[in-house]
């Protein structure tokens, strides 16, 4: 059993500082990797080291998974640790890592190639039994051949890239008339984004919840589901608010889905952090629709509800240690949410917001963290994910961390970029997030980009009121005749 030195952190922002943490707290070294455009940035003074690898585009920096190996070796890092985004999900990265004796902090490339297409994780995971959506499991680009399947499934159906992730090359069709439109639609959508064309179909479920298992595996055969997290409130099928536990989890359907997301585990021999995502349908059915090969953008969540650190997990399991904790002992305890703050106008469709962070102040206090990757004073950069930082509120029940998260987002100050919060504020008062009933069609069903903007206006129009008030009674002071 080897134990870790030195990691380099392969990413940016608020993950690579999270990474570094928990690094620290361990007693080992962090490398940061920059860019031209990340020179200044609060990763690269966090580290321990750093070094640049390139220019600001990504596929000439971050993307680099040879310069980032270059970089481990000539530093004597034993470990990398991708983070998310970026390389975390590409098995060349791993396998090239481990020919070079450099731990990949994550599962073996075996499995990252399996879950990474859609067709050969539902192939992996048939021998378990596990619960599918009806649909046709093999790649497919024959428009007239794709025609005849859907019109056998029965419309809604969704066509999906099979290379695909983050909502690209993903089209509902309600009907047989638009369907060779949209297929051609998510075909040139899925060569673009992925450079593979083909696309697999499947029955579309009407109301669903978005209902991923935390997994977590050591080498030596243990498997863990660390519960689930409620990731319904999506836009452009990205995920923007997030929760644990769910609320529409019975604990008898927590444990079947927790014991089938260890098999899909299972099925890939998988090693670390992991997350096994479902589709819920109304009647509370379960559907598996991928695995995610890597930490998880919501992993707080997890970790506030069960008190344990899923970095720290997943380096000590890379490290060839046995997982400390048994299931039995597992417990939820409390509620988290988590809250996605883009540099994203949600009153402009949600497009990205770049400037200059003139004012950025962040929320303080009990039951609330902040993993962020900015400062005041810094750009926020074209060419990455326009994330600035995660919200997280903790509670002892789920009324209690909405109130909370409310009161931090008035609280998160920041001038100069549009940013999701006034978004994230519209989901936490709307009754049908409060009641739990709500589905991943929610800023489909009720948000209205008019609805924040009166909001903001009346708030303008109180706050300038009040502080006529207060200038009305200083001015009363000023006045007074000296006693």
């Amino acid at each position: 059993m080897k134990k870790i030195t030195k990691i380099v952190v392969a990413n940016r922002g608020e993950i690579a500082i999270r990474v570094m943490k928990t690094a620290k707290k361990m007693g080992i070294k962090t490398v940061a990797v920059f860019s031209t455009i990340d020179r200044n940035a609060s990763h690269v003074k966090f580290a321990d080291e750093a070094v640049w690898i390139g220019e600001s585009p990504s596929n000439q920096s971050y993307l680099l998974g040879n310069k980032i190996i270059e970089v481990a070796k000539s530093l004597g890092a034993d470990a990398i640790h991708p983070g998310y985004g970026f390389l975390s999900e590409n098995a060349a990265f791993a396998e090239e890592a481990e020919k070079n004796n450099i731990i990949f902090i994550g599962p073996k490339s075996k499995a990252i190639h399996i879950m990474g297409s859609k067709l050969a994780a539902k192939e992996a995971v048939k021998a378990y039994d596990i619960p599918m959506v009806p649909g046709y499991d093999q790649a497919i680009t024959d428009v007239s051949k794709a025609k005849e399947i859907a019109s056998q499934i029965g419309f809604p159906i969704l066509i999906k890239a099979s290379a695909g992730g983050g909502g690209k090359g993903m089209r509902v069709v309600e009907n047989e008339t638009e369907f060779e439109s949209q297929m051609n639609r998510a075909i040139s959508e899925a060569t673009s984004a992925f450079g593979d064309g083909s696309v697999f179909i499947e029955k579309y479920v009407a109301s669903p919840r978005h209902i991923e298992i935390q997994v977590m595996a050591d080498a030596h055969g243990t498997i863990l589901y660390l519960f689930e997290r409620e990731c319904s409130i999506q836009r452009r099928h990205q995920k923007v608010v997030e929760e644990a536990p769910s609320d529409v989890l019975t604990p008898e359907l927590r444990k079947k889905m927790g014991e089938a997301a260890v098999l899909v585990a299972k099925s890939c021999d998988y090693l670390g952090a992991g997350t096994v995502e479902f589709l819920l349908d109304e009647n509370h059915n379960f559907y598996f629709l991928e695995m995610n090969t890597r930490l998880q953008v919501e992993h707080p969540v997890t970790e506030l509800i069960t008190g344990l650190d899923l970095v720290e997990m997943q380096i000590l399991v890379a490290q060839g240690e046995k997982l400390q904790v048994k299931q039995e002992e597992l417990q939820i305890k409390g509620h988290a949410l988590e809250l996605r703050v883009y540099a994203e106008d949600p009153l402009n469709d949600f497009l990205p917001s770049v400037g200059n962070l003139k004012v950025y102040q962040l929320p303080e206090g009990e039951g609330i963290r902040v993993d962020n990757g900015f400062e005041q004073g810094m750009d926020v950069p074209i060419y990455y994910d326009p994330m600035l930082a995660k919200l997280i509120t903790y509670g002892k029940n789920r009324s209690e961390a909405i109130q909370l998260m409310i009161h931090a987002i008035k609280n998160y100050k920041v001038k100069g970029v549009q940013t999701t919060l006034p978004f994230g504020r519209f989901v936490c008062e709307h009754e049908a997030f409060q009641s739990g009933n709500f589905d991943t069609h929610f800023v489909k069903k009720y948000f209205n980009a008019e609805i924040i903007k009166s909001n903001e206006s009346e708030e303008a129009q109180i706050a300038a009121m009040v502080a006529l008030k207060q200038y009305l009674e200083d001015q009363k002071i000023v006045r007074l005749p000296i006693q």
